[in-house]
Protein backbone atom coordinates (compact mmCIF):
# COMPACT_ATOMS: atom_id res chain seq x y z
CA UNK A 1 0.00 0.00 0.00
CA UNK A 2 2.12 2.74 -1.38
CA UNK A 3 1.16 6.43 -0.32
CA UNK A 4 -1.26 7.85 -3.29
CA UNK A 5 -2.67 4.46 -4.04
CA UNK A 6 -6.10 3.27 -2.96
CA UNK A 7 -6.17 -0.23 -1.13
CA UNK A 8 -6.81 -2.75 -3.16
CA UNK A 9 -9.08 -6.02 -2.77
CA UNK A 10 -11.21 -6.89 0.55
CA UNK A 11 -10.48 -9.64 3.24
CA UNK A 12 -13.84 -9.94 4.18
CA UNK A 13 -14.98 -11.62 8.08
CA UNK A 14 -12.59 -13.90 9.58
CA UNK A 15 -9.37 -12.84 8.58
CA UNK A 16 -6.03 -11.47 10.40
CA UNK A 17 -4.27 -9.06 7.97
CA UNK A 18 -0.04 -8.29 8.95
CA UNK A 19 1.19 -4.90 7.98
CA UNK A 20 4.46 -3.00 8.78
CA UNK A 21 5.08 0.62 8.65
CA UNK A 22 9.22 0.55 7.71
CA UNK A 23 10.02 4.41 8.41
CA UNK A 24 8.40 3.95 11.90
CA UNK A 25 10.00 0.77 12.89
CA UNK A 26 6.17 -0.43 13.64
CA UNK A 27 4.52 -3.98 12.95
CA UNK A 28 0.92 -4.23 13.38
CA UNK A 29 -2.07 -6.83 12.99
CA UNK A 30 -5.67 -6.09 12.04
CA UNK A 31 -8.62 -8.69 12.38
CA UNK A 32 -11.97 -8.47 12.88
CA UNK A 33 -14.10 -11.70 13.79
CA UNK A 34 -17.93 -12.65 12.35
CA UNK A 35 -19.24 -16.30 11.57
CA UNK A 36 -16.36 -17.93 13.58
CA UNK A 37 -17.18 -15.62 16.56
CA UNK A 38 -21.39 -16.58 16.23
CA UNK A 39 -20.08 -20.11 15.95
CA UNK A 40 -17.82 -20.00 18.82
CA UNK A 41 -20.49 -18.68 21.37
CA UNK A 42 -23.12 -20.67 20.11
CA UNK A 43 -21.70 -23.10 22.39
CA UNK A 44 -23.20 -21.82 25.81
CA UNK A 45 -26.27 -20.19 26.20
CA UNK A 46 -23.90 -16.76 27.45
CA UNK A 47 -25.82 -13.67 28.59
CA UNK A 48 -25.03 -10.74 27.04
CA UNK A 49 -21.74 -9.29 29.28
CA UNK A 50 -20.31 -12.52 28.95
CA UNK A 51 -20.81 -12.47 25.22
CA UNK A 52 -18.80 -9.12 25.03
CA UNK A 53 -16.25 -10.00 27.50
CA UNK A 54 -15.61 -13.47 25.74
CA UNK A 55 -15.88 -11.79 22.10
CA UNK A 56 -12.76 -9.51 22.99
CA UNK A 57 -10.88 -12.28 24.11
CA UNK A 58 -11.32 -13.51 20.99
CA UNK A 59 -10.09 -10.63 19.68
CA UNK A 60 -7.20 -10.46 21.77
CA UNK A 61 -6.25 -14.21 21.12
CA UNK A 62 -6.48 -13.75 16.95
CA UNK A 63 -4.27 -10.41 17.25
CA UNK A 64 -1.19 -11.98 19.52
CA UNK A 65 -1.40 -15.20 18.29
CA UNK A 66 -0.82 -13.77 14.33
CA UNK A 67 2.23 -12.66 15.94
CA UNK A 68 3.72 -16.29 16.10
CA UNK A 69 6.05 -17.10 13.57
CA UNK A 70 5.68 -20.61 14.40
CA UNK A 71 2.86 -21.90 12.02
CA UNK A 72 2.49 -24.91 15.39
CA UNK A 73 3.07 -22.40 17.78
CA UNK A 74 -0.28 -21.78 19.92
CA UNK A 75 -1.07 -18.68 22.50
CA UNK A 76 -3.24 -19.15 25.33
CA UNK A 77 -4.97 -16.34 27.12
CA UNK A 78 -6.51 -17.32 30.75
CA UNK A 79 -7.92 -14.77 33.35
CA UNK A 80 -8.95 -16.06 36.92
CA UNK A 81 -9.92 -14.60 40.00
CA UNK A 82 -10.16 -16.61 43.40
CA UNK A 83 -13.31 -14.35 44.03
CA UNK A 84 -14.83 -12.90 40.88
CA UNK A 85 -18.04 -13.18 39.33
CA UNK A 86 -15.82 -14.89 36.09
CA UNK A 87 -13.53 -17.31 37.26
CA UNK A 88 -12.54 -18.56 34.57
CA UNK A 89 -11.68 -17.39 31.21
CA UNK A 90 -9.62 -18.84 28.45
CA UNK A 91 -8.54 -18.63 25.07
CA UNK A 92 -6.12 -19.87 22.44
CA UNK A 93 -4.85 -19.25 19.03
CA UNK A 94 -3.10 -21.80 17.28
CA UNK A 95 -2.71 -22.21 13.33
CA UNK A 96 -5.39 -19.32 12.32
CA UNK A 97 -7.68 -21.63 14.90
CA UNK A 98 -9.41 -20.13 17.64
CA UNK A 99 -11.52 -21.34 20.54
CA UNK A 100 -12.97 -19.87 23.81
CA UNK A 101 -15.00 -20.59 27.04
CA UNK A 102 -15.97 -18.26 29.86
CA UNK A 103 -17.43 -19.82 33.48
CA UNK A 104 -18.80 -17.41 35.33
CA UNK A 105 -21.57 -16.75 38.79
CA UNK A 106 -25.19 -16.42 37.08
CA UNK A 107 -26.77 -15.46 39.77
CA UNK A 108 -24.11 -12.22 40.52
CA UNK A 109 -23.84 -11.55 37.21
CA UNK A 110 -27.62 -10.52 37.32
CA UNK A 111 -26.94 -8.36 40.16
CA UNK A 112 -24.17 -6.24 38.24
CA UNK A 113 -26.53 -4.86 35.74
CA UNK A 114 -26.41 -5.13 31.83
CA UNK A 115 -22.68 -3.19 31.70
CA UNK A 116 -20.66 -4.40 34.92
CA UNK A 117 -16.72 -2.89 34.56
CA UNK A 118 -13.89 -5.22 34.06
CA UNK A 119 -13.42 -5.07 37.93
CA UNK A 120 -16.94 -6.07 38.92
CA UNK A 121 -16.37 -9.35 36.60
CA UNK A 122 -13.05 -9.73 38.06
CA UNK A 123 -12.41 -8.20 41.16
CA UNK A 124 -8.81 -8.63 42.05
CA UNK A 125 -7.61 -10.84 39.08
CA UNK A 126 -4.87 -11.46 36.51
CA UNK A 127 -4.20 -12.33 33.02
CA UNK A 128 -1.81 -15.04 32.06
CA UNK A 129 -0.53 -14.88 28.32
CA UNK A 130 1.57 -17.89 27.33
CA UNK A 131 3.55 -18.99 24.01
CA UNK A 132 4.14 -22.09 23.24
CA UNK A 133 6.54 -22.77 20.16
CA UNK A 134 6.04 -26.11 18.71
CA UNK A 135 9.41 -26.06 16.63
CA UNK A 136 12.02 -25.35 19.98
CA UNK A 137 9.55 -26.45 22.72
CA UNK A 138 10.03 -23.22 24.10
CA UNK A 139 7.26 -21.64 26.38
CA UNK A 140 6.87 -18.13 27.23
CA UNK A 141 4.88 -16.65 29.93
CA UNK A 142 4.22 -13.46 31.39
CA UNK A 143 1.09 -12.58 33.62
CA UNK A 144 -0.57 -9.28 34.86
CA UNK A 145 -3.13 -7.73 37.25
CA UNK A 146 -6.65 -7.53 35.65
CA UNK A 147 -6.37 -3.52 35.68
CA UNK A 148 -7.72 -0.76 33.99
CA UNK A 149 -11.20 -0.97 31.89
CA UNK A 150 -10.38 -3.75 29.23
CA UNK A 151 -9.05 -7.06 28.98
CA UNK A 152 -7.00 -5.49 25.65
CA UNK A 153 -5.62 -2.64 28.29
CA UNK A 154 -3.92 -6.22 30.39
CA UNK A 155 -2.55 -7.42 27.15
CA UNK A 156 -0.92 -3.45 26.58
CA UNK A 157 0.29 -4.12 29.81
CA UNK A 158 1.70 -7.83 29.16
CA UNK A 159 3.77 -6.56 26.23
CA UNK A 160 5.51 -3.11 28.03
CA UNK A 161 6.60 -5.57 31.03
CA UNK A 162 7.19 -8.56 29.75
CA UNK A 163 8.36 -8.32 26.45
CA UNK A 164 9.44 -4.40 26.98
CA UNK A 165 8.04 -3.82 23.77
CA UNK A 166 5.80 -0.71 23.29
CA UNK A 167 2.47 -1.79 22.35
CA UNK A 168 -1.34 -0.03 21.42
CA UNK A 169 -4.30 -2.08 21.34
CA UNK A 170 -7.57 -1.50 20.32
CA UNK A 171 -10.81 -3.87 20.02
CA UNK A 172 -14.74 -3.16 18.79
CA UNK A 173 -17.65 -5.57 19.84
CA UNK A 174 -21.19 -5.06 18.17
CA UNK A 175 -24.03 -7.74 19.45
CA UNK A 176 -27.27 -8.03 18.04
CA UNK A 177 -30.01 -10.20 16.21
CA UNK A 178 -27.98 -10.89 13.06
CA UNK A 179 -25.05 -12.11 15.33
CA UNK A 180 -22.05 -10.64 17.01
CA UNK A 181 -19.17 -8.80 15.15
CA UNK A 182 -15.44 -8.37 17.16
CA UNK A 183 -12.40 -6.48 15.27
CA UNK A 184 -8.95 -5.31 16.94
CA UNK A 185 -6.14 -3.47 15.76
CA UNK A 186 -2.70 -4.20 17.00
CA UNK A 187 0.21 -1.71 16.81
CA UNK A 188 4.27 -2.17 18.16
CA UNK A 189 7.08 -0.25 18.09
CA UNK A 190 10.67 -2.09 17.65
CA UNK A 191 13.37 0.42 16.61
CA UNK A 192 16.03 -2.62 17.75
CA UNK A 193 14.40 -4.95 15.27
CA UNK A 194 12.10 -7.77 15.65
CA UNK A 195 14.58 -10.47 16.87
CA UNK A 196 18.24 -11.09 18.49
CA UNK A 197 17.77 -8.12 20.55
CA UNK A 198 17.71 -7.67 23.94
CA UNK A 199 15.51 -4.73 25.17
CA UNK A 200 16.79 -2.73 28.08
CA UNK A 201 13.68 -0.65 28.84
CA UNK A 202 10.95 0.29 26.73
CA UNK A 203 10.83 4.25 24.63
CA UNK A 204 7.67 5.15 25.67
CA UNK A 205 8.35 8.50 24.69
CA UNK A 206 10.23 7.48 21.65
CA UNK A 207 9.33 9.94 18.52
CA UNK A 208 8.13 7.61 16.39
CA UNK A 209 6.14 5.12 18.91
CA UNK A 210 4.36 8.42 19.86
CA UNK A 211 3.54 8.99 16.18
CA UNK A 212 2.16 5.37 15.64
CA UNK A 213 0.26 5.72 18.81
CA UNK A 214 -1.85 8.65 17.64
CA UNK A 215 -2.59 7.33 14.72
CA UNK A 216 -3.62 4.12 15.61
CA UNK A 217 -5.12 5.80 18.30
CA UNK A 218 -7.70 7.73 16.07
CA UNK A 219 -9.13 4.36 15.25
CA UNK A 220 -12.56 3.69 16.44
CA UNK A 221 -14.82 0.89 17.56
CA UNK A 222 -17.62 1.34 14.65
CA UNK A 223 -14.89 1.45 12.45
CA UNK A 224 -13.39 -1.95 13.82
CA UNK A 225 -16.99 -3.65 13.56
CA UNK A 226 -18.14 -1.92 10.75
CA UNK A 227 -18.54 -5.19 7.56
CA UNK A 228 -18.69 -2.18 4.97
CA UNK A 229 -15.38 -0.87 5.57
CA UNK A 230 -12.50 -3.69 4.83
CA UNK A 231 -9.29 -4.16 6.98
CA UNK A 232 -7.83 -3.04 3.64
CA UNK A 233 -9.33 0.39 3.67
CA UNK A 234 -9.23 0.85 7.82
CA UNK A 235 -5.48 1.04 7.07
CA UNK A 236 -5.58 3.21 4.63
CA UNK A 237 -7.85 5.13 6.86
CA UNK A 238 -4.78 5.68 9.81
CA UNK A 239 -1.50 5.30 7.65
CA UNK A 240 -2.24 7.12 3.87
CA UNK A 241 0.10 9.59 4.71
CA UNK A 242 2.70 7.37 5.77
CA UNK A 243 5.55 7.10 2.64
CA UNK A 244 5.03 3.28 2.77
CA UNK A 245 2.96 0.46 4.58
CA UNK A 246 3.18 -3.28 3.81
CA UNK A 247 0.61 -5.45 4.05
CA UNK A 248 0.46 -9.15 3.96
CA UNK A 249 -2.78 -11.23 3.71
CA UNK A 250 -2.17 -13.57 6.99
CA UNK A 251 -4.22 -16.46 8.11
CA UNK A 252 -7.99 -17.47 8.03
CA UNK A 253 -9.19 -17.49 11.62
CA UNK A 254 -11.43 -20.60 11.88
CA UNK A 255 -13.36 -22.24 15.14
CA UNK A 256 -10.95 -24.85 16.08
CA UNK A 257 -11.60 -27.18 19.50
CA UNK A 258 -9.13 -29.51 19.06
CA UNK A 259 -10.98 -32.10 21.30
CA UNK A 260 -11.35 -35.91 19.82
CA UNK A 261 -12.17 -38.82 21.20
CA UNK A 262 -8.83 -40.41 20.37
CA UNK A 263 -7.10 -37.71 21.89
CA UNK A 264 -9.28 -37.99 25.41
CA UNK A 265 -8.64 -42.08 24.62
CA UNK A 266 -4.63 -40.86 24.56
CA UNK A 267 -5.03 -38.99 28.01
CA UNK A 268 -7.18 -41.45 29.65
CA UNK A 269 -4.48 -44.53 29.19
CA UNK A 270 -1.88 -42.71 31.25
CA UNK A 271 -4.06 -43.26 33.83
CA UNK A 272 -4.03 -46.81 35.61
CA UNK A 273 -6.42 -49.10 36.00
CA UNK A 274 -8.04 -48.51 38.95
CA UNK A 275 -8.19 -45.38 38.72
CA UNK A 276 -10.00 -45.75 35.83
CA UNK A 277 -12.43 -48.07 36.90
CA UNK A 278 -13.33 -45.51 39.27
CA UNK A 279 -13.88 -42.51 36.65
CA UNK A 280 -16.79 -45.42 34.59
CA UNK A 281 -19.94 -44.68 34.83
CA UNK A 282 -22.78 -47.80 34.93
CA UNK A 283 -22.26 -48.47 31.29
CA UNK A 284 -18.62 -48.72 31.69
CA UNK A 285 -17.90 -45.26 30.24
CA UNK A 286 -15.81 -42.41 31.10
CA UNK A 287 -17.76 -39.21 30.72
CA UNK A 288 -15.56 -36.66 29.42
CA UNK A 289 -16.78 -33.03 29.23
CA UNK A 290 -15.31 -30.65 26.77
CA UNK A 291 -16.08 -26.83 27.76
CA UNK A 292 -15.09 -25.42 25.21
CA UNK A 293 -17.50 -26.80 22.66
CA UNK A 294 -20.15 -28.08 24.40
CA UNK A 295 -19.47 -31.50 24.04
CA UNK A 296 -20.00 -34.81 26.17
CA UNK A 297 -17.57 -37.54 24.63
CA UNK A 298 -18.05 -41.08 25.60
CA UNK A 299 -15.07 -43.44 25.96
CA UNK A 300 -14.64 -46.64 26.05
CA UNK A 301 -11.52 -48.33 27.45
CA UNK A 302 -10.68 -51.74 27.40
Amino acid sequence: MQEGSEPAGSTGFDQVLAFTVPDRNARGRVVRLGPVLDSVLAAHSYPAPIRHLLAEALVLAALLGALLKDEQGQLTMQAQTQDGVVDLLVCDYRGGEVRGYARFDRARLDELGPSPTLHALFGSGYLAITFDLATSGQRYQGIVPLEGETLAAACESYFVQSEQIPTLIRVGVRSDAAGCVAGGLLIQHLPEGEEGRERLHVQLDHPEWEHMRIMGGAISSPELVDPALDLESLLWRLFHEEREVRVDQGARITKGCRCTSEYYRSVLSRFGQAEREEMRNEEGQILVDCAFCSRVFEIELD
